[in-house]
């Protein structure tokens, strides 16, 4: 997790919201890592998981990551579900849950419905402590208002 904070912390220059994600292999190795960038490259598909997916798939060679694990700092939206199913991730390891957009748990759970054609193993709540923090600071202030927590 420390590696995909690392990730999202490198989204304040940007003025993106701070989302790390990397993809690590079954030895602990990072195959791929991504950001969020949607401000940056004015691009909406341009999120940390699907930047890091792309990024692991080009160093394997390959587009299944079986075997691989996915490490973001927010609960996936629909979009990165749907992603981390298509590429065959075989675990998916988030910090803060996202009641309003997330994917794996809280709004819907894309990464576990049985009538897809791959199911993917989910750890949630995960340093959500540090990953929640970083979130709710940087909205505070783009609100403004200076507050925390």
């Amino acid at each position: 997790m420390s590696a995909a904070l690392q990730e999202a912390r490198a989204c304040l220059a940007t003025g993106d919201v701070p989302v790390g994600a990397v993809v690590v292999d079954a030895d602990g190795a990072v195959l791929g890592r991504g950001r969020n960038e949607r401000e940056a490259a004015a691009d909406p598909t341009a999120h940390a998981e699907v930047l890091a997916l792309r990024a692991a798939a080009r160093n394997r060679g390959e587009w299944r990551l079986s075997g691989c694990t996915l490490v973001v700092t927010l609960e996936p939206c629909v979009m990165c579900a749907g992603a981390t199913v298509l590429s065959r991730v075989e675990r998916l390891v988030f910090g803060a849950w996202d009641p309003r957009f997330g994917a794996a748990g809280s709004l819907r759970d894309v990464v576990r419905d049985p009538r897809l054609n791959h199911v993917v193993e989910v750890a949630g709540g995960v340093g959500e402590v540090e990953c929640r923090s970083l979130l709710d600071d940087f909205f505070a202030l783009r609100r403004g208002d200076g507050s925390t927590g």
